[in-house]
C-alpha cells in the first residue's frame, strides 16, 4: 500500500499592522521582513489573519478578525461580500475609495511615467450602489447544490458565486439573480447556457444568453414569458456579434441620453457602452470642458465606439472625426449621428493598436486628420495607445484629452507624451466609474504651446 497522504493543519493565524492599500484593494502589511497581501484589511489598520499562500517574496490570507479598524471601515452593503469576487472594496467608505484611487493614480505617473499633474482634477463620483448597467454574468448548472447559479465568480476561485441578488447591479437585474436561476432551471439546455451578457438602457434592459445549443420550443415559450414579467428584452447568441438574434421579433433599440448635448444615443446589447451613465454624462462634459474646442477646431476622437464623445464633440468643434477599429461600431456611430442630423462628423475603421511603420498615420483619413488637427480626445483599452504616439504627436494637436481605464498604461503614456513629444500635463483625475472595485478609470489633459 501507499503511504497515506495527511493534510497539514493550518498555519497558525498572524498579526501585523496594515501599512498600504494594494492596486486590487487587499492590505499591505510586513511580516518578519516579508510583504502580506491581507483581503478584507485596510491602511491604519492591525489585524490578526490567516495565510493561505506562502511565497518566498511575499505571503496571501485573509484578515479573520480585525483588531484595530480604520475610521473609514464601514459594514458592506451586499451579504456575499468577501465571497463573491465581483467587488473588492465595500468594507471601505466610497470617500476613502476615491481618495485611495486617487493617490493611486499620481503614484503611477510618478513612478511610471516620470509626470504629475500641474492640477489634480476633483474625482466624479455618482451613486455607490444599483448603478453597473452592463456585466457578464457566469451561469452554471450545480447539481450539487440542486439549483443553476448566476453571478459573478467567487473571489479566489472558477466557480460561480452562490449569490442571491447584487448590489451593484442595476436592480433591474441586481433583483433577478433568483428568478434567474430558476428560470434557466427549467430550461431543457440548463447546461448548455453558460453567461448571460446584460445591458440597461434608459427605455429597456436587455439580456443576451449565450447559448450553446438551440432552445427548445418549451425553453422559448418559457423565456418569452419571463420577459414578458419582467420587462426585459431577451435576445440569444450561438456565435459572433452577428449571430445575435431577438427571441420574439425585433425590440426597440436600446438608448442612453446625454442630456447636456441634446442627443440619444442608440446601440445593441453587445457593443460597447460605459457602465456607469452617470458617471459617463459626467465624463462626456469634463472631457469637453478640458479639451475646450473653438467654433473652427478640427477634432480626434480615437477609439471612438458608437460616438460616445465624437457627438458632443462635434456640438462645440468645427470638424470631428472619429476613428474606431470595429467596423460594426463605426457604422452604429453614423448611425446615431445620422440620427441627430450632425453634418461636420465622420468616421473612420482603422486598426489603432498596430498603426503603419514608422509612424505614419492609419489609412483612409482625411488629410487634414493626418497633419492638421488642433485637438485630441482618446479613450484606448487597458494597453493604451503607446503605437499611435508618434503619430498623433504629429498631427500637431494643441490639447490631448486622454480616458484610461488603466493607471499603468496611461502613465507609461504620459511619460513618453512630456518626455519625448513636448506635452505638459496639465491636469489629471480619477473618475469613480466602477465602486467598490480596485477598477480605476483616468482622465488627463495634456497641452503644447
Amino acid at each position: 500500500m501507499g503511504r497515506r497522504r495527511t493534510r497539514s493543519a493550518p498555519a497558525a493565524p498572524i498579526e501585523l499592522a496594515v501599512d498600504a492599500l494594494a492596486h486590487d484593494g487587499r492590505g499591505i502589511g510586513r511580516v518578519e521582513g516579508k510583504t502580506a497581501f491581507i483581503h478584507n484589511a485596510l491602511p491604519g489598520e492591525r489585524v490578526r489573519y490567516q495565510r493561505w499562500r506562502k511565497r518566498r517574496d511575499y505571503d496571501e490570507g485573509d484578515a479573520l478578525e480585525v483588531l484595530q479598524p480604520s475610521p473609514d471601515r464601514v459594514t458592506p452593503p451586499c451579504a456575499h461580500f468577501g465571497v463573491c469576487g465581483g467587488c473588492a472594496l465595500q468594507h471601505l467608505a466610497p470617500a476613502a475609495q476615491r481618495e485611495a484611487k486617487a493617490a493611486g493614480l499620481l503614484e503611477n505617473l510618478q513612478r511610471i511615467g516620470g509626470v504629475q499633474p500641474a492640477r489634480v482634477l476633483p474625482p466624479l463620483a455618482g451613486p455607490a450602489l444599483g448603478y453597473r448597467r452592463k456585466a457578464r454574468l457566469a451561469v452554471k448548472d450545480v447539481p450539487a447544490k440542486g439549483r443553476v447559479l448566476v453571478g459573478f465568480r467567487e473571489r479566489r476561485a472558477p466557480y460561480v458565486a452562490d449569490c442571491q441578488r447584487c448590489e451593484v447591479l442595476h436592480p433591474q437585474v441586481g433583483a433577478l439573480l433568483l428568478p434567474l436561476s430558476a428560470l434557466i432551471g427549467g430550461l431543457g439546455i440548463r447546461t448548455q447556457l453558460p453567461q448571460i451578457e446584460v445591458a440597461v438602457a434608459d427605455n429597456a434592459t436587455a439580456l443576451v444568453l449565450r447559448v450553446l445549443a438551440p432552445p427548445s420550443a418549451s425553453d422559448r415559450a418559457q423565456l418569452a414569458a419571463f420577459a414578458e414579467t419582467h420587462g426585459l428584452q431577451i435576445f440569444l447568441q450561438h456565435g459572433g456579434p452577428e449571430s445575435l438574434e431577438p427571441l420574439t421579433g425585433p425590440p426597440p433599440p436600446l438608448a442612453y441620453e446625454l442630456p447636456d448635448f441634446d442627443l440619444e444615443m442608440h446601440f445593441t446589447p453587445t457593443q460597447f457602452t460605459q457602465i456607469n451613465h452617470e458617471i459617463n454624462r459626467q465624463m462626456v462634459q469634463q472631457a469637453i470642458d478640458l479639451l475646450a474646442p473653438a467654433p473652427d477646431w478640427r477634432v480626434l476622437d480615437l477609439f471612438c465606439g458608437i460616438g460616445n464623445f465624437t457627438l458632443p464633440l462635434a456640438r462645440h468643434a468645427g470638424r470631428v472625426h472619429g476613428i474606431e477599429g470595429a467596423a460594426e461600431l463605426v457604422s452604429q456611430a453614423e448611425y446615431n449621428g445620422r440620427r441627430h442630423g450632425i453634418d461636420n462628423v465622420s468616421f473612420s475603421v482603422a486598426d489603432l493598436y498596430t498603426p503603419p511603420a514608422g509612424g505614419a498615420a492609419p489609412a483612409d483619413l482625411p488629410a487634414w486628420a493626418r497633419t492638421g488637427v488642433d485637438g485630441v480626445l482618446l479613450d484606448p483599452p487597458r494597453s493604451g495607445a503607446e503605437a499611435i504616439l508618434p503619430w498623433l504627436a504629429r498631427t500637431g494637436p494643441r490639447r490631448i484629452v486622454y480616458v484610461s481605464c488603466h493607471p499603468a498604461t496611461l502613465a507609461r503614456d504620459a511619460g513618453r507624451l512630456v518626455g519625448e513629444h513636448g506635452y505638459r500635463l496639465a491636469a489629471a483625475g480619477i473618475m469613480d466609474m466602477f465602486p467598490h472595485t480596485a477598477h480605476v478609470e483616468s482622465m488627463a489633459l495634456f497641452e503644447r504651446d
